[in-house]
């Protein structure tokens, strides 16, 4: 009984482990983890241990995304929201201990002083200048807009006043450090001695490729020893380097002759069974349709109808000829053409300049586009024809009623509409009733022409470079992959998946089935491109996954720039954050100063004497001379360019010979027999402003130090 009024004692204790150990069959124990750390399960990161909140971080990142318009992908959106967050948490607690404070004041100051402000049409008065008030009602607007549920302009507007307070914020705090930057005259002084400083001295050079390199040749051991005493330069982040073929789904030659016998089969009539009618139906083809557009729709044409008109030299090279050769009503194909079979009837033949300079005179009526006139439509027709007989042959009548009553942007110029070239006349959005008259009409007419906008009194002013041009109704056909290729391209996909699995090398599988294997080199956490395939997040998530080791490999489903296919991946190499990274890249940069390093050492030995004669003689050299060498211009004739090497020469002591100093092209022993001083100056202002403007140009690098030495944790690359 008494551990029976225990167990009931802690009945809801019971339950919580039984309830852990059946979510044991489904969670592994990173997940039970989790359960009892909510707080880093719903983290994407930290800041100086303060946490970013994974939901809000989300949000945010779907609104940069929704701000941009689509232009940005998801790692791009993460990752610039990441920065930002990561910079305003950083920046805060330095604002913080600065006292730094700005006011609502300053913002507004700030904005009303942006150009995109001050120069909108919205928030100009009667005069055309900046109304502060109408900037003020318009933010009123947007709030009441957003308290009835329309608040997306509102949200922006909020996010634009965040941002300007935090650039305030970090011009006042950059402005505050670069203020205790400074330096003293002193210094001024002495960095103009420094430099200015005239060395003249004697030096014997023994170039490092008088050694040959097999003389000094770096062994692994002393590689590796290098590395881990400089660890700090070779710490890196994560990476990971994979080897992949891949499997493209591309049209067969068997699909390509499938595509065009199924065009041409579409220019003339054809007799079909149909279900509908359970007998045979007679199918129009092209060559006897007559409305193009019903033809194209009705028969699915994989590109819509194209009212353009096209010169000769705008046509395939294939077919440009033929068409032009034939009349109208004839059908030219099927030929190719970017990747489609096309069969193109010959609708019109138009003799037509490259682009036209036209006006117009607008009187619309309720019901056109974008009209908010109350006339009617024969009001309208009324109106215009009367306008009409004003304008015809009076230019300056037509610049004035022009002027008087348009109301877009041709107001002012007398219905000026400027020139409008021919692919923007014939496209989608320009209206075709007023591309046909401006284009099918000499210079000098002048008409009025029903558009979807109203009324037009329409004149024609200039045209440019006159053509034969064609206008076609082409029907087309994408090239794409049967099913039959597409199952082909999968089994050689999964074979290969299939065969690296139980163990076979891709080395010995490429060289037997002749794939081609690409490689992808150092990928980080967060990256999502991959050279030859582009955006291709889901290889990059699985090459850092915990469970992948050297030598796994996976089949990918991949779409690049619009062409599907199949990826095959194997995991090359690894390298763990902070850990030392042997590469190529790094081998290429120390091997050359390690071997240099040995070389020096080589020719250290055989310097010998208490001369320079001595010495050059001892190394097959000469004794040279270097004159009126300055730290500024550290250039010793007949060798380039020595910092180091002219460094020194600016403290030795004066005809003393040096120790073998390390150069950038050989070994160097010195004597500097003559030191000269430039002319003392009264001021030295200008030298100490110059260290002091060289340290605030540095200023950028702020940020980068506080970045250093914060404390972050990053999780994004577990989340996305």
């Amino acid at each position: 009984m008494a551990i029976l009024s225990k167990i009931r004692d802690r009945s809801m204790f019971l339950i919580l482990i039984v309830g852990l150990a059946l979510f044991a069959f489904v969670l592994d124990p990173s997940s039970i983890q989790q359960f009892f750390s909510a707080t880093k399960a719903n983290s994407i990161g930290e800041v100086n241990g303060e946490d970013i909140d994974r939901e809000e971080f989300a949000k945010l990142v779907e609104n940069y995304k929704s701000q941009s318009g689509g232009r940005v992908s998801q790692m791009q959106a993460v990752n610039a929201v990441w920065n930002n967050l990561v910079g305003e948490k950083i920046f805060q607690s330095q604002l913080e201990g600065a006292g730094i404070v700005v006011g609502e004041k300053d913002i507004w100051d700030a904005m009303v002083a942006l150009p995109e402000i001050q120069n909108s049409p919205i928030f100009k008065n009667e005069a055309g200048l900046f109304n502060e008030e109408k900037l003020k009602e318009y933010i009123a607007n947007m709030k009441a807009d957003a308290e009835a549920g329309e608040s997306q302009a509102w949200l922006n507007w909020l996010e634009t006043e965040k941002s300007i307070k935090q650039n305030l914020e970090r011009q006042a705090y950059t402005s505050l450090v670069s203020a205790g930057l400074g330096a003293s005259l002193k210094e001024g002084e002495r960095d103009y001695l420094y430099q200015n400083t005239k060395i003249d001295a004697q030096f014997v050079y023994v170039p490092y490729a008088t050694i040959d390199d097999n003389a000094a040749k770096v062994s692994k051991e002393e590689i590796q020893e290098y590395l881990e005493k400089n660890s700090k330069r070779f710490k890196s982040e994560a990476t990971r380097s994979i080897d992949y073929v891949r499997f493209d789904i591309v049209p067969s030659e068997a699909d390509d002759e499938g595509v065009r016998k199924e065009v041409t089969n579409f220019i003339n009539d054809r007799e079909e069974f149909s279900s509908a009618a359970n007998t045979k139906v007679q199918i129009t083809g092209l060559k006897n349709a007559q409305n193009y557009e019903m033809f194209l729709s009705d028969n699915r044409s994989d590109l819509a109808i194209d009212n353009g008109y096209y010169y000769k030299n705008q046509l395939p090279a294939a077919v440009s000829e033929s068409i032009f050769s034939a009349s109208v009503g004839d059908v030219v194909g099927p030929y190719k053409e970017n990747g489609y079979y096309k069969i193109s009837k010959i609708i019109d033949f138009e003799q037509l300049p490259d682009s036209v300079k036209s006006s117009h005179i607008l009187v619309p009526y309720a019901g056109a586009v974008r009209s908010t006139s109350l006339k009617t439509k024969e009001e309208a027709k009324k109106t215009a024809d009367s306008i009409f007989g004003l304008v015809k042959a009076n230019k300056t009548k037509y610049t004035e009623i022009a002027d008087q009553i348009n109301t877009d942007g041709t107001k002012g110029k007398g219905g000026d509409i400027g020139w409008t070239r021919k692919d923007q006349a014939f496209s989608d959005s320009f209206d075709k009733d007023f591309a046909n008259f401006i284009y099918k009409n000499p210079v000098g007419s002048i008409d009025v022409v029903e558009t979807a906008f109203g009324f037009h009194i329409i004149r024609v002013d200039e045209q440019k470079k006159a053509e034969i041009g064609v206008k076609l109704a082409t029907f087309a056909r994408l090239i794409e992959a049967s099913e039959v290729t597409e199952n082909s391209v999968f089994e050689k996909a999964e074979t290969l998946a299939s065969n690296l699995a139980n163990g076979e090398k891709l080395e010995d599988l490429s060289k037997k089935e002749n794939y081609t294997i690409q490689s992808a080199k150092s990928l980080k956490v967060l990256d999502e491109n991959i050279p030859g395939l582009n955006i291709q997040r889901p290889i990059v998530i699985w090459a850092f996954s915990n469970e992948q080791e050297l030598g796994d490999s996976k089949r990918f489903d991949v779409d690049v720039n619009g062409k599907r296919g199949y990826v095959v991946a194997v995991l090359k190499a690894k390298s763990e954050k902070d850990g030392l990274v042997v590469s190529e890249d790094i081998l290429e940069k120390i091997r050359p100063e390690l071997i240099n390093k040995k070389k020096a050492e080589i020719i250290k030995a055989k310097i010998k004497g208490a001369t320079l004669e001595e010495m050059a003689k001892n190394t097959n050299t000469t004794v040279n001379a270097a004159a009126s060498v300055t730290l500024l211009n550290p250039l010793l004739s007949g060798v380039g360019n020595e910092p180091s090497v002219v460094g020194a020469m600016s403290t030795i002591k004066l005809n003393e010979v040096s120790k073998p100093i390390e150069g950038n092209k050989g070994v160097f022993v010195v004597k500097v027999v003559k030191r000269d001083a430039p002319v003392k100056l009264d001021n030295y202002d200008m030298f100490r402003n110059r260290i002091i403007d060289n340290l605030k140009s540095r200023s950028y690098q702020l940020f980068q130090v506080l970045e250093e030495t914060a404390d972050i944790k990053d999780n994004r690359g577990s989340y996305y």
